[in-house]
């Protein structure tokens, strides 16, 4: 329901091929960026704050530009970059960016791809990716240190800089080969072109960084790479025939855009690069050693597209195993109830809890047939199989309603009506409606919209169902989730702290916090995890309900959430949760949470003495 921003998608491309072979077989000479044009597009889901791509001609003589790069703002950015592409763009190494924002700085400025130039070829680096580092500060420090002087402070330009600090060592490194063989004028420069490895450059690079990333460059003497941290943290896929090598975010961006099957398409592991040489050579290169088994299942759960072979089944089953606790809360009265969805992201979950009732509803069926001890009329069979799942579409989201000039309750009133009903698909204080969403955030949509909305419907009771569990903790991996007071499970957390005199707890755990950030960042651990720890998932639920009714409201609400014990067996290759336990996969992270807790708690008490 509320749209949580996901850094980034990221689209490589490199032809193997003459651009002549294009030409001939395809018709066009613009193959490689309608390519491009087309995986970008497929994952538009995952960046409409910006957009731009990058491409690097081969054997271009001095005096020509070879490297080139478009960038744009907004929703629009792919449409904008792509109608302004013309004959410079041909070339036989392309990159395509996405970008979410999810450290508040804006700007075309921040637009990736980044560009780094130099008069030498091999020294030129265009780099983008999708990722959140959380030592931004230590490794500005680093590079200060070294005598760089940084004109952003940002990761992505600070992974430039550092980066191509290290492209120019290996340039140097084989500056130095091709003199001491006697090579001299443009020969060096041939042999620095045909020689770098970028293989040392990202082993002398990437140590340094703590976060989740994928991070993808191309140089301007002809080489591309991309590589996946060692904790497996972001996703990346790769395809390659004898025609090109392609890398993308998501799987079903590669099955499309090449029609090729699922089973073409390889996972870059943790720690590994995919690094293809000017030559078109490519080889997968371990550079760190893998560190964690932490893919993120937001990915799973509402990030990546739901075409994916493997995401559809996981969320048909993240929707199917909540049956148990959905049929608790609706007192097993399955036949007034209404199953719906909310938002367009959460459907597929919702053929999952489709299933499940259908199921439940089928063995139902059977033990009233067995009960029945004689071989069932035909009246019996009816009334016995009329038994459905009653599902609706009860809430449609429409356009995105402005506010103009009017102010207060007026703006409360319009932003209430961002979704609509259908009316009378419930049965007035007969029917209990059942509603699924992949998550829920920080309860904002819930409370000024949704609720009220679906309350016209006046239904015996709202079941408001989420496919993941209870989201607790920050992310800091490329997730807009950064801070603790914008969970609601956060937030109930506090006032039932409060409300049964723990005020200690909050005390300690903001001493404990403090404490831990005056250790060494690998030897913390997370005290914000024990304020969870007196209360039940239901416990949280109840007061959430009451923090998130709006007023006036009668209707009754329960939440139900996933089980971090259903996500792990619907997801069970992607075990990262530490948006839902606080078991962060790097010591960045654990610092990070810290340091909030210790920053909303120092903000409180600027406006409050106690608790």
């Amino acid at each position: 329901m509320e749209q949580l921003k996901h850094e980034c998608g990221v689209a490589m491309i490199r032809l193997k091929k003459p651009l002549e072979h294009y030409r001939q077989k395809y018709g066009t000479q613009f193959y490689g960026l309608n390519k491009l044009y087309l995986m970008m597009e497929k994952q538009h889901n995952r960046g409409q704050e910006g957009a731009g791509i990058a491409c690097v001609k081969l054997d271009t003589e001095p005096g020509n530009e070879y490297m080139f790069r478009e960038r744009a703002e907004g929703s629009g950015a792919i449409t904008e970059i792509f109608s302004k592409v013309d004959q410079k763009f041909v070339g036989e190494l392309y990159m395509g960016h996405l970008r979410y924002s999810t450290t508040g700085k804006s700007g075309i400025s921040y637009v990736h791809p980044f560009l780094r130039r130099n008069n030498w070829k091999a020294k030129n680096l265009c780099l983008c990716g999708n990722f959140n580092m959380t030592n931004v500060d230590e490794l500005f420090e680093k590079i200060t240190a070294q005598g760089q002087c940084p004109r952003i402070y940002s990761d992505t330009y600070i992974m430039l800089e550092w980066m191509g600090h290290r492209l120019d060592r290996e340039v140097e490194r084989l500056f130095l080969e091709a003199t001491s063989d006697g090579l001299q004028g443009r020969d060096i420069t041939d042999y620095i072109d045909k020689n770098v490895n970028v293989a040392n450059v990202l082993r002398t690079a990437m140590p340094d960084y703590d976060g989740g990333y994928v991070i993808c460059g191309l140089t301007g003497s002809g080489e591309m790479f991309s590589m996946r941290d060692p904790w497996g943290i972001r996703p990346a896929f790769y395809y390659e025939d004898d025609e090109v090598m392609a890398l993308a975010s998501e799987r079903p961006v590669l099955q499309t855009t090449f029609d090729i099957e699922c089973d073409d398409i390889k996972e870059l592991l943790p720690g590994e690069a995919l690094i293809v040489k000017r030559d078109g050579a490519s080889r997968i290169e371990r550079i760190l050693e893998q560190r964690g088994d932490k893919a993120c299942s937001f990915e799973r759960i509402y990030f990546s597209r739901g075409n994916d072979r493997d995401i559809y089944q996981e969320r048909k089953k993240l929707g199917e195993q909540l049956t148990p606790s959905i049929l608790r809360a609706i007192d097993n009265d399955v036949d007034h109830t209404v199953f719906s969805f909310i938002p367009n992201t959460a459907e597929v979950a919702y053929y999952g809890m489709l299933s499940g009732f259908k199921q439940y509803l089928n063995e139902r069926k059977i033990a009233r047939i067995e009960a029945l001890g004689h071989i069932p009329t035909h009246e019996e069979l009816e009334a016995i199989l009329s038994d459905y799942v009653r599902s609706e579409k009860a809430a449609w989201k429409d356009i995105k309603l402005r506010t103009f000039i009017t102010e207060g309750n007026s703006r409360n009133d319009l932003a209430s009506h961002v979704y609509d009903i259908t009316y009378e698909a419930v049965e007035k204080g007969v029917d209990n409606l059942v509603v699924i969403d992949d998550s829920i955030v920080r309860g904002t949509t819930l409370r000024e919209s949704i609720f009220k909305i679906l309350d016209r419907l006046h239904p015996k009771k709202i079941v408001m169902v989420s496919s993941s569990p209870q989201i607790r903790y920050p992310d800091y991996y490329g997730i807009d989730m950064a801070h603790l007071e914008e969970f609601i499970a956060f937030r109930a957390c506090i006032e039932l702290l409060k409300e049964k005199g723990m005020h200690h707890l909050i005390d300690d755990t903001y001493r404990q916090c403090k404490e831990e950030l005056r250790k060494a960042k690998t030897e913390m651990t997370c005290p914000v995890k024990n304020l969870y720890k007196p209360f039940t998932v239901e416990e949280l639920n109840r007061k959430m309900v009451e923090m998130l009714r709006p007023e006036g409201m009668q209707t009754p609400i329960e939440l139900v959430f996933q089980s971090i014990e259903g996500l792990h067996e619907a997801c069970p290759n992607h075990k990262g949760d530490w948006y839902f336990t606080g078991d962060y996969p790097t010591p960045g992270g654990v610092k990070l949470c810290n340091r909030a807790f210790v920053n909303y708690i120092e903000k409180v008490y600027q406006y409050e003495s106690k608790f």
